[in-house]
């Protein structure tokens, strides 16, 4: 039997770790799957549509990635504090705080606090990554006359406090351990657009590397505000500031139809430009154990139907594609499904 090509299909499927688990969303669909202290999974299944715009927005590009990132944060947000309510303490009562907000909001005081904290999350990224930066330079670069000179020191200077930021919160006990459930969800989605079965076996074998990861989305942000604020200037500095602040939801929107073109194409220039974010999630994805393994794979099979997109994107079902990998395992393992395979995408396509 002719051996398949093991090109990636694009599946639709995306997630992000939470605190002992995993959540993966289709759609408008999303599951949370949670390791239990007891040892046991629990699994969630919602829907979020996202309540900042109609539906008609999505479909126009570059102006929809900015609301879907909104909305991706105040569904992380969600899904991050459904997780921690499986570790907080058994003793804990609610605040006068909540109290408060809830007699006000009518019992919403949880959705208010998200929406506070997301908001929050976007003020702090943008001092962090886009005026830092610039306070900085002009700190540092005030007897530089050449403009060009100058933008060029700001970029290396963001580019240096991103570095920085994503090394630092790697060091941490409690990220170590989110990123080996990052790597787990990226695994999962990998083996999928492989077009291998979802199992433990095939999800370890896989890459920890995707291309439509948050990672490589922040990354394209700040390489994307570089090129914007080279070429485009001006003299005052109070414009200055307010000029970075306007261009963000422009960058954003560039920077994730970037991201969702790098789903869909392995194109050599689309490569090219996703290997910086991609080999920043050496970083912030680390490898997951087999229980790990287990809470994603629960968490997609929730909310995704992997054996029916096998057979439509693949053209195989479960068993032929199960014995097509006992004739194929040893050549392909290697070349295919190991972590540095995902740079070689191309390669592979021909040895196939």
């Amino acid at each position: 039997m002719k051996k398949r090509k093991r090109r990636n299909h694009y599946s639709g499927i995306g997630g992000q770790a939470v605190l002992e688990g995993v959540m993966m969303k289709n759609k408008d669909d999303y599951a949370v799957a949670i390791r239990k202290p007891d040892g046991e999974i629990e699994v969630e299944v919602d829907v979020f549509r996202g309540t900042l715009y109609g539906k008609k927005i999505k479909e126009v590009p570059f102006i929809r990635g900015v609301f879907n990132f909104i909305d991706s944060m105040r569904l992380g947000m969600k899904t991050l504090n459904y997780s921690a309510s499986f570790y907080e303490d058994e003793e804990a009562k609610e605040t006068v705080v909540d109290k408060a907000l809830n007699k006000v909001s009518g019992g919403k005081a949880e959705q208010i606090m998200m929406s506070c904290v997301t908001a929050f999350s976007i003020i702090l990224a943008v001092g962090l990554f886009i005026l830092l930066p610039y306070f900085l330079t002009a700190y540092f670069a005030q007897n530089i006359r050449n403009a060009s000179l100058v933008a060029i020191i700001e970029g290396a200077i963001r580019i240096a406090i991103f570095l920085l930021y994503v090394v630092g919160i790697s060091l941490m006990k409690d990220i170590h351990r989110l990123y080996r459930y990052h790597g787990a969800e990226h695994k999962c989605i990998n083996c999928i657009e492989r077009g291998y079965p979802l199992t433990v076996h095939n999800v370890k074998r896989c890459s920890r590397i995707h291309k439509r990861c948050g990672t490589s989305f922040m990354f394209l942000v700040i390489f994307i505000s570089i090129i914007m604020f080279f070429f485009i200037r001006v003299e005052n500095p109070v414009y200055r500031i307010l000029l970075r602040i306007a261009l963000i939801p422009v960058i954003a929107g560039i920077s994730y139809e970037i991201i969702r073109l790098a789903g869909r194409s392995n194109n050599i220039l689309v490569q090219i430009i996703s290997f910086p974010g991609m080999l920043l999630q050496r970083l912030t994805t680390k490898e997951p154990d087999e229980s790990m393994i287990e809470v994603a794979i629960a968490s997609v099979e929730a909310v995704f139907d992997w054996r029916a997109y096998l057979k439509s994107e693949f053209g195989y079902d479960e068993n032929e594609v199960n014995s097509e990998d006992e004739k194929d395992e040893n050549a392909e393992e290697e070349t295919v499904l190991s972590e540095e395979s995902s740079f070689e995408a191309d390669s592979e396509d021909k040895e196939s």
